[in-house]
């Protein structure tokens, strides 16, 4: 098993667990769960079925983001062509006034006519909520990460698998938490540093 030590000018960032084997990732990030660690991750060349339960992860609050802006959407959008078509305002130039707009005989406004336009405006805000979302749920963009030092790490896009737990988390410990990863037998432990 190699080690990387750190001199008292570099804070750790990370400690880094190497495996072979979906297997061993996926009985490692149980013992990390048990453990009680919260800021830290699993990296693999593929995706690995169960490994969410493994980690203990709750359900992403992205799909309620997704809901809030489609709502804020049809709201925008009934809000938008109901000012376009059926308001008036006295006093203002007809350049800046609403285009009451007859449609077959219907009062001047008719929700089915604007359907499509609500149906729009709720998929476009909900797209963006939900991009804007997802960015920000995964602190991205991340434009450089102390990770891509690690030459070891550049094998989890190929045929490792690694645990990283941070140096942020509450339980961390340079030596505690090397302790704790050295008994789930992994193939090497590596100290991330950051600058």
């Amino acid at each position: 098993m190699s080690t990387q030590t750190t001199t008292a000018a570099q804070r750790p960032y990370a400690l880094l667990a190497e495996f072979d084997t979906v297997a061993e990732v996926m009985h490692a990030a149980e013992k990390v769960r048990d453990a009680g660690y919260m800021i830290w991750d699993v990296h693999s060349p593929m995706p690995i079925h169960g490994i969410n339960a493994a980690m203990g992860l709750r359900p992403t609050i992205l799909s309620w983001i997704t809901l809030a802006h489609g709502l804020a959407g049809a709201a925008f959008g009934l809000l938008l062509t109901w000012w376009m078509n059926a308001t008036s305002l006295p006093g203002l130039s007809s350049s800046v006034q609403g285009y009451q707009f007859l449609i077959s005989g219907k009062p001047i406004y008719s929700l089915p006519a604007n359907i499509p336009i609500i149906f729009e405006t709720t998929v476009l805000f909900a797209a963006i909520g939900t991009l804007l979302g997802m960015l920000g749920l995964n602190k991205l963009p991340m434009l450089y990460n102390p990770l891509n030092k690690s030459r070891r790490f550049l094998r989890a896009t190929a045929d490792r698998f690694f645990i990283v737990i941070e140096a942020d988390d509450k339980m961390f410990e340079l030596q505690a938490t090397r302790e704790f990863l050295q008994t789930l037998r992994p193939t090497a432990i590596e100290t991330v540093t950051e600058d």
